[in-house]
């Protein structure tokens, strides 16, 4: 769109193949067909949700009492129960519909009304019940029901004060006793009380309890298994041996009654053990279909990835809400006249605006369209499991390795969606100005509520880590669970085993060689862009493999002391990652809309933007690596501006394709936010608000 002069030298060719300004007057209709893509194949499922949920009892509380928002949250979440929209994704055994997936749509269209409402109903039909579900087995058929009808509302009992992600080495007990047939659940240090349990300072009876598993006569533990524990009595009294605490007022998510458990002695059944990976009979003999501690202890977690996913998806949804209302602000509030036409520009004639909210719509919409193929290789993955096609506990190598890969796209995904989430709810409650702090705009609600989303279903530095980790032992059966040693002496000598091309979770995009020559090349052409993010991966992790080599005759303990000083650049790794597979699911995505259509054309400019604010966001490591000029660093930067001036008329029709619900978009800033409406309005310069505060 732009030429550039490179320093120091001749000047930079005119990028080629650069795109034609897009029309003033925008094609209304583009939206529609831009949802259909955003929607992906369930557009249906997301409609019939938006409707049931199109209503003011599903927003959040705003005003009120910890006690009274709380018991306010626990009525929406009835709502939830009553709609049936999360219960489609247990297992037909335990009465669902078997569609997993369709729990990630559900907490996507749940953050965009109200992110307490999406994380209590996470907990309770997500982590709760789906740990029922999908570790559970027909004795615990009664569990899954009950947290599907509300009738046993529970809690997933797994974080410990001193482990939080560690998972692994946590220490609550679970001590099976053959004399009364019983597991005996024990908190035995202040560091293993779990803490932040949602679901449980007020309303669970129930708790999916992590424990380490023992067995008369054998001192090792049998790993982390999840027990099914009463908490509560009916009445809401503690079972005895059972401590609750309340965690109280937090910096969001209010209506999720957090809370802490301790356990002194609790007998529970011996059925009460979630048995699809490990059983103990009556007499206290442990079996299990996976021998390995290690890989039982890594299948299980695996089962549980959706959560993960879903709460990426909860992010993205409350980011796409507030991109909405604030594109839409920016499309009615007027200020200054630079024009001297005696009307003030709209907020969206200025080019700085433009940026801070076109900019990270781009970037949404590559979130999505990954969301949408992430969601599909989960669904296809739990379908073929369903039926059998897919052994969870003795998997092939091809599903082994299919399995991991997905455990890293999971990790990424959560970490990108969520850091997205903070940077750009931020950016849209200052783009509304003072408007933007009123709570009753909900901005200041989804800022606060997004808040922890980086933190809980693992932390996203320790995702991004695992992430990193995964990839430098991708497509090897030799280390399914390597220690920090195990990854040096591996990266040593399997370089070419590591660095490979990646055709990403599609199969649209060309494989692309691991060198190339750019200087041809149109920074606007897709493929070339696909390779200039691909051999940054590729790159880094050559690099971080090199940085490794050194330590591979070290002591294990000095190993470890060479990743840990490593971190920075498999964080690194992880990002290269992510970024790559953004740009092939926009590469993809665009190539599923009608050449020569208007909403290819728009499409294709913000791929174009999203693909730019990657590189310059990465600009120093490209000049750096010599893999870009600055002449054309510069042009990338210089096309960022054109690409938001040409896409400035059309951004309400991007927010638009989101299809938000009318009642999250009926916020008072339109009507007395010194918009267009209200500027000639009396009625709105009156002090207070239209929107209910306390409304059950």
């Amino acid at each position: 769109m732009t030429s550039v002069e490179d320093k120091g030298s001749r000047k930079a060719k005119p990028e080629s193949r650069s795109p034609q300004t897009l029309p003033e007057t925008p094609d209304t209709a583009v939206a529609g067909k831009l949802k259909t893509l955003l929607d992906g194949p369930w557009g249906d499922v997301k409609d019939n949700i938006r409707e049931q949920l199109n209503r003011e009892e599903a927003l959040p509380m705003i005003e009120g009492s910890v006690e009274e928002i709380r018991a306010a949250l626990l009525e929406k979440v009835k709502m939830v129960a009553t709609s049936g929209m999360m219960q489609t994704a247990f297992s037909k055994a335990n009465g669902g519909s078997g569609e997993s997936h369709i729990g990630i749509l559900g907490l996507d269209l749940l953050g965009q009304f109200n992110g307490s409402l999406a994380i209590k109903s996470g907990v309770q039909f997500g982590l709760w019940g789906g740990a029922v579900d999908v570790l559970g087995t027909e004795r615990h058929r009664e569990y899954a029901q009950g947290a599907m009808d509300l009738s046993k509302l529970g809690s997933y009992g797994m974080t410990e004060r001193g482990h939080g992600s560690n998972v692994q080495d946590l220490e609550t007990t679970a001590t099976y006793d053959p004399e009364t047939k019983e597991f005996v659940i024990n908190t035995p240090t202040p560091s293993a009380t779990k803490v932040y349990i949602g679901n449980t300072a007020r309303d669970g009876r129930w708790s999916a309890v992590f424990a380490q598993l023992y067995t008369p006569g054998v001192e090792e533990s049998h790993g982390v298994h999840c027990f099914v524990v009463r908490i509560r009595e009916e009445d809401g009294s503690p079972v005895e041996g059972v401590t609750i605490g309340d965690h109280g007022h937090k910096g969001g998510l209010l209506g999720v009654d957090n809370g802490t458990l301790t356990f002194d002695n609790v007998r529970i059944p011996r059925e009460a053990l979630l048995n699809q990976f490990g059983d103990v009979d009556e007499e206290g003999n442990y079996t299990s279909p996976i021998d390995s501690k290690n890989r039982r202890f890594f299948t299980m977690l695996g089962t549980l990835i959706r959560g993960r996913i879903a709460v990426g998806a909860a992010g993205a949804g409350a980011t796409k809400s507030s991109l909405a209302i604030a594109m839409k602000y920016a499309h009615q509030r007027r200020q200054f006249d630079y024009g001297d036409t005696g009307t003030e520009d709209k907020l969206i004639d200025y080019r700085a605006h433009r940026r801070r909210l076109i900019i990270p719509l781009a970037r949404t919409y590559a979130i999505q369209v990954l969301q949408n193929q992430l969601t599909q290789r989960y669904a296809d993955q739990t379908s073929r499991q369903a039926t059998g096609e897919w052994s969870v506990t003795n998997p092939t190598k091809q599903q082994a390795l299919a399995s991991r890969e997905m455990e890293t796209l999971a990790a990424a995904f959560k970490a990108v969606a969520t850091e997205h989430a903070t940077d750009t709810i931020q950016e849209c409650r200052e783009a509304c100005g003072g408007a933007g702090f009123m709570s009753e705009n909900l901005l200041t609600t989804y800022r606060a509520d997004t808040d922890v989303y980086n933190t809980f279903e693992g932390d996203n530095t320790v995702l991004l880590q695992l992430a990193g980790k995964n990839l430098l032992t991708a497509y090897t059966s030799e280390l399914a669970n390597p220690s920090a040693m195990d990854i040096v002496k591996f990266a040593a000598t399997n370089v070419s085993d590591i660095i490979r091309s990646r055709a990403g979770l599609g199969s649209t995009v060309q494989t692309v060689v691991d060198t190339f020559s750019g200087e041809e090349a149109s920074l606007f052409d897709a493929d070339y862009q696909l390779k200039v993010v691909q051999l940054r991966e590729q790159l880094v992790m050559r690099s971080l493999i090199r940085r490794i080599q050194g330590a591979r005759k070290l002591s294990r303990e000095e190993g470890a002391k060479v990743i840990d000083k490593a971190q920075d650049h498999m964080l690194n790794a992880a990002w290269a990652y992510i970024e790559n597979l953004m740009v092939q699911a926009m590469i993809e995505a665009e190539r599923t809309l009608p050449v020569g259509s208007a909403e290819r054309a728009v499409f294709e400019q913000v791929r174009h933007l999203f693909v730019f604010d990657t590189i310059i966001r990465n600009a120093g490591w490209y000049q750096e690596q010599n893999v870009l000029s600055s002449g054309r660093v510069k042009a990338a930067r210089a096309a960022i501006n054109d690409l938001v001036d040409s896409l400035g008329p059309w951004s309400e029709v991007l927010v638009d394709a989101f299809d938000i619900p009318s009642v999250v978009l009926d916020r008072p800033l339109f009507k007395d936010g010194g918009t267009d409406d209200s500027r000639d309005n009396p009625e709105a310069w009156k002090v207070g608000s239209n929107i209910p505060v306390s409304k059950k």
